[in-house]
């Protein structure tokens, strides 16, 4: 029996549903070669009576991981025998970049932008599998940003300077604000006037354990940057972190307790900061994602007996 590609691509629910798949479009495919990149670029999950869709906006191209994710100049030597022993080319890494869709039944929230599209690195990729996990980009009407790194608010405009979410509030801390607009303690970068001061006008600034909306509220995470927050999602008796950058390196950040990271703002605040959380998370067995942990970037973590923590991956649901 034969069925024609169309048939095939309705069968999987890949028709009308925008798109692209993994940044390939399903229009430009043939018939006769159709190539799907591995995954579809999310990964759904329950915590509690709460959706919460990890999505990848893509991975960089293959760089140097040290120092940059590890920058103690005394654990060099030691950095590099942890990423061979767990079979990481220290000299070619792809990193990841995963925002955070929280579906809480009335409010839509997405947890940080993505890179956007960028001509260095293949990545851009968030509305695309937005639209394969069932969601439009007018579907979401809060955007929480944990901080104001480019591979964080990026994927906020397009280059025209519109709104990728028309219909979101902005949300983000009040200190991670004025640190990237006052030029007294900081510097309005190109990236920051396009992607945060040209959406003034619907922007909310908020302090630490406070409300985003229900079931979702922030959590310091300073050092990475002066105001970074982590994000604390509660349903019933459920709960899940979401890092954003203040978890670091799946591996050297959890397995070595000193451990910084080369564009950590402050680093012996980020390093009391990795040392707090991982003692929470770890303490109540909650399940976390961070956003350069590798896809899809969902699990544990868990403390060692010989000290330091590690990244136990969640069993992974269809």
């Amino acid at each position: 029996m034969s069925i024609s590609r169309r048939e095939a691509l309705k069968t999987l629910g890949l028709v009308g549903a925008a798109a692209s798949i993994g940044g390939v479009s399903v229009g430009q495919a043939q018939s006769s070669s159709l190539v799907i990149p591995n995954g579809a670029g999310f990964n759904r999950i329950k915590v509690g009576e709460f959706t919460v869709v990890v999505l990848s906006d893509g991975q960089g191209n293959p760089s140097a991981l040290l120092p940059n994710w590890g920058a103690n100049p005394e654990l060099q030597d030691e950095f590099k025998a942890t990423l061979k022993a767990n079979y990481i080319d220290p000299a070619a890494v792809r990193n990841n970049f995963h925002p955070v869709l929280v579906d809480t039944g009335k409010n839509k929230v997405l947890i940080d932008s993505g890179n956007g599209v960028n001509t260095n690195a293949p990545t851009g990729r968030l509305v695309n599998h937005l639209a394969l996990a069932g969601y439009k980009p007018e579907d979401i009407d809060t955007v929480f940003l944990t901080h104001f790194h480019g591979d964080h608010i990026n994927g906020l405009t397009n280059a025209q300077t519109q709104a990728i979410f028309p219909k979101a509030q902005l949300i983000t801390g009040e200190a991670e604000h004025t640190f990237w607009t006052k030029p007294a303690t900081g510097a309005v970068g190109a990236g920051v006037a396009k992607n945060i001061v040209s959406q003034s006008a619907k922007l909310k600034l908020i302090r630490e354990g406070m409300e985003i909306v229900p079931g979702l509220s922030t959590v310091a995470s300073y050092g990475h940057t002066p105001g970074h927050q982590s994000v604390l999602i509660s349903s019933g008796t459920s709960q899940m972190m979401v890092f954003g950058d203040a978890a670091g390196h799946f591996l050297l950040s959890l397995n070595y307790p000193s451990a910084y990271l080369g564009f950590d703002a402050d680093k012996p605040a980020a390093v009391k900061t990795r040392a707090s959380l991982f003692r929470r998370v770890a303490g109540e067995r909650m399940l976390v994602t961070g956003y350069h942990f590798p896809f899809p970037g969902v699990g544990y973590i868990r403390k060692r007996n010989w000290g330091g923590y590690e990244f136990v991956p969640a069993a992974f649901q269809f």
